[in-house]
C-alpha cells in the first residue's frame, strides 16, 4: 500500500506542474476539460499522500484544490 500511495504522490506532482506547465505555455487553456482534469486527480494523489503522513494542512490545500477543479469542470462541461 504505501508504495502505491508513494506513486499516487509522484502522479500528483507530475499532473498538477504538467497542468500549469502546458497552461503557461498556452498549450491547453485554463479553463479548459484536460487542464481541470488534471488538477483533480493531481491533487487527490497529492492528498492521499498527504494524508498517509497526517499532513493536515496540506490534505485540507488539496481538498480545496479539488473542489476548485470539480466546479471548474461543472462550468466547462455546462458551457
Amino acid at each position: 500500500m504505501n508504495r502505491f500511495v508513494d506513486v499516487l504522490g509522484w502522479y500528483g506532482v507530475l499532473a498538477v506542474v504538467g497542468a500549469y506547465g502546458l497552461a503557461a505555455f498556452a498549450v491547453i487553456g485554463p479553463g479548459s476539460i484536460w487542464y481541470l482534469v488534471l488538477n483533480l486527480t493531481g491533487a487527490f494523489g497529492l492528498a492521499m499522500k498527504a494524508k498517509s503522513k497526517s499532513d493536515h494542512p496540506t490534505v485540507v490545500l488539496n481538498i480545496v484544490w479539488m473542489a476548485i477543479a470539480v466546479l471548474g469542470l461543472g462550468q466547462a462541461l455546462v458551457r
